[in-house]
C-alpha cells in the first residue's frame, strides 16, 4: 500500500463521517484571515495558555519568541500542569485565551457545542506558513479529520501519540526474552519472568485510561474486529456487552489472576508505576510514546526502551495490526480577542520545518506531513514504522464525546481488576453506563463510520 492510499484507508477505517445531532451547532465564525509569514507590526500580543505536560512549554515559548521576530507581534505563553482549571472560568466569564491546548480534562466538544470555539474551516482553506500549498493539505488528512465535527473543522491536532506496550530491549536480550506477538506467546513470557522474580506487567492504576488503551480496548479489537469498536464507540446497544469485550475483560483477569500484574499498581500513579519500569522492577508496561519523554529526567543513564503492540489473540478477528493513536487539540475561543495573530502563530508551529524540530527536540510524532522524516530516536522507530505499515488505525474520540461514560468506564475497569466485578459484570455495568448517555437528550451523539 503506498504512503498516500495508507492515509486514506485509515480515514475511511477510523474517522470519517463524524456528525453531530441532538443539538449543539458549534462556533459561528470562521472569516479571520491569518498571517501568511508577512511582515507585521502591531502592538496587540497573543495570549496562549497550554497543557505543561512531559513535554513541557520551553518549545511554544521559544517559538513564540520566533513569531515575535517575524511579525511584531508578542505571543504571550501560560503554561501548567493544570491549565484546564484556568482556562474553565475564562470561558464563564467570557475572557478566554487567544488560543489554547488545555489538555485533556478540558471538554472540548461540549465547547464547540455550545458555541465557544472557533469554526476554521476558512483559514484552513488559505494558504500556510510562508507557503502556497493550502494550510489543510499541510495536515495528514485522517489525523486531522479528528477535529472535525457538529459540521467543521473546530479542533486543529498537533502531535500525536501511539498507544502500546514497552520494555527493554537490553534487559530482554540479557534473559532470551522475545518480545509476544500474541496472547499465548504473552502468557508463556510471563511466566518465565516471573520465574525471574521479576514482576512482568505494571500499570498507572490511579488512571485506568492506560489499560483501556493499552488491553481492554486492542483485546476487543482482535476478537471482534475494528466495526465492534466502532460499535462500541457509537453506543450501539448491546456494543459494550458483547462478546468481544467480556473476552478482553477476561484476558485481564487472567493476568491478574495468575500474578502478572505487579502488586501494588492499582494505587501508582502513572510516574510511580512508570518508574517502576525504568528501573527494572517490572518488564513491560502499557502507555503511549510519550513515556521517554515523561521520565528521562529520572531514568537510570543509558536506559532504553522500546515499543510493540499489544499482544493480540491468535484465532483473534482483528486486523493484528491495528494501532491507536491520540491526538492532543488545539483551538481558537469564539471570543477570542485576536483571532487572527492565535491563528498565525499556529500557522508557525505547524510549519514542517517547526513540526519537524518539535519530533526532534521533545520525541514524539506530528500530524503534519513529512515532520516525521527525520532521523527518529530508538523509541520512536518502532512505533513510526508500526503507523506506517498499519491497515487500521484508529483513535479513541468516545472518550472526548462521552466524558461521563469514559469516567464510568474507568471505575469498572478498577473494580474489574480488584476483584468487584466479573468480566460478565463489568460488561453489564459498562452497557449500563452506555445506555445512560443514549438516553441523555443533553449529550449531543456523534456517529464515526
Amino acid at each position: 500500500m503506498t504512503q498516500k492510499s495508507k492515509w486514506l484507508a485509515i480515514a475511511l477505517v477510523a474517522v470519517l463521517g463524524i456528525a453531530g445531532c441532538n443539538g449543539g451547532g458549534g462556533g459561528a465564525t470562521d472569516t479571520v484571515t491569518a498571517p501568511t509569514g508577512d511582515k507585521l507590526t502591531t502592538s496587540d500580543s497573543v495570549e496562549v495558555m497550554v497543557f505543561e505536560g512531559g513535554y513541557g512549554k520551553d518549545f511554544y515559548e521559544k517559538a513564540a519568541e520566533e513569531y515575535k521576530a517575524e511579525t511584531g507581534v508578542t505571543v504571550n505563553i501560560v503554561g501548567d500542569p493544570r491549565i484546564d482549571e484556568q482556562v474553565k472560568p475564562r470561558f464563564v466569564q467570557g475572557n478566554p485565551p487567544d488560543l489554547t491546548y488545555p489538555g485533556w480534562r478540558f471538554d472540548h466538544w461540549k465547547a464547540v457545542d455550545d458555541e465557544e470555539v472557533m469554526k476554521l474551516d476558512s483559514v484552513m482553506g488559505g494558504k500556510a506558513w510562508k507557503s502556497e500549498e493550502l494550510w489543510k493539505d499541510t495536515f495528514e488528512p485522517s489525523i486531522l479529520k479528528l477535529g472535525y465535527g457538529s459540521g467543521g473543522q473546530y479542533v486543529l491536532p498537533y502531535f500525536y501519540s501511539v498507544i502500546g506496550w514497552w520494555y527493554d530491549p537490553d534487559l530482554f536480550a540479557t534473559n532470551g526474552w522475545t518480545p509476544p506477538t500474541n496472547y499465548t506467546e504473552l502468557l508463556a513470557l510471563c511466566q518465565k519472568i516471573k520465574d525471574k522474580g521479576m514482576a512482568p506487567i505494571t500499570y498507572q492504576g490511579q488512571y485506568p485510561d492506560y489499560m483501556i488503551s493499552g488491553m481492554l480496548t486492542p483485546w476487543a479489537i482482535s476478537v471482534g474486529g475494528i466495526d465492534q469498536y466502532m460499535k462500541m464507540q457509537n453506543l450501539e446497544p448491546g456494543a459494550w456487552n458483547s462478546d468481544a469485550v467480556i473476552r478482553a475483560a477476561k484476558m485481564i483477569r487472567e493476568l491478574r489472576d495468575m500474578g502478572y500484574f505487579q502488586s501494588g499498581a492499582t494505587a501508582m500513579s502513572h510516574t510511580e508505576s512508570q518508574s517502576e519500569f525504568v528501573n527494572s522492577k517490572a518488564a513491560m508496561i502499557p502507555c503511549g510514546t510519550w513515556l521517554y519523554s515523561e521520565m528521562e529526567n529520572t531514568m537510570p543513564k543509558d536506559r532504553k526502551m522500546k515499543f510493540f503492540l499489544p499482544p493480540v489473540l491468535i484465532d483473534g478477528k482483528g486486523d493484528p495490526s491495528a494501532i491507536m493513536i491520540k491526538i492532543e487539540p488545539w483551538f481558537v475561543p469564539q471570543a477570542a480577542k485576536n483571532q487572527e495573530h492565535a491563528i498565525g502563530f499556529y500557522k508557525y508551529m505547524t510549519s514542517k520545518e517547526k513540526a519537524q524540530q518539535f519530533v526532534t527536540e521533545k520525541g514524539t510524532l506530528m500530524a503534519v506531513k513529512g515532520a516525521n522524516q527525520v532521523d527518529l530516536p530508538m523509541h520512536l522507530q518502532d512505533a513510526a514504522n508500526l503507523v506506517a505499515s498499519s491497515s487500521a488505525i484508529y483513535a479513541p474520540q468516545w472518550r472526548d464525546f462521552y466524558p461521563a461514560m469514559y469516567k464510568a468506564v474507568e471505575t469498572n475497569i478498577t473494580k474489574l481488576v480488584s476483584g468487584e466485578l466479573t468480566p460478565e459484570e463489568f460488561g453489564a455495568e459498562c452497557e449500563k453506563a452506555a445506555e445512560e448517555i443514549r438516553n441523555d437528550n443533553r449529550v449531543t451523539k456523534r456517529t464515526i463510520e
